[in-house]
């Protein structure tokens, strides 16, 4: 059951990679649910300590939403950074923002 689940995380992280690499003409338009799984990753800044990182991941089997499992926790915040931002009138001020992580996936 163990070497089953680090096959279906492999899986998993490989479709990421696929789909974060893929540019904006690659986009997946429709999900075949006759055999997949639909993963999606994202990080959302909590306060100015916290920042939230959720994973949810649907598996689809014979075009059935069979499961769908997220997973959720809290990471420390990256602090504050500063960037030149320019509005709509063309004016370019700094800004100060909230750091993001960035996400890396390996898959063995």
């Amino acid at each position: 059951m163990r070497k089953m689940g680090v096959k279906i995380l492999g899986l998993i992280l490989f479709l990421i990679i696929v789909i974060i690499s893929c540019d904006e003409d690659d986009k997946v338009k429709e999900i075949s649910k006759n055999g997949s799984i639909e993963t999606v990753m994202s990080v959302d800044h909590l306060n100015a300590n916290l920042d939230i990182v959720k994973t949810s991941y649907k598996i689809w089997v014979k075009n059935i939403l069979v499961k769908t499992v997220i997973h959720t926790d809290t990471l420390p915040s990256l602090g504050l950074t500063t960037e030149e931002g320019e509005n709509s009138d063309g004016d370019i001020r700094k800004v100060t923002l909230k750091k993001d992580y960035e996400i890396f996936i390996t898959v063995k």
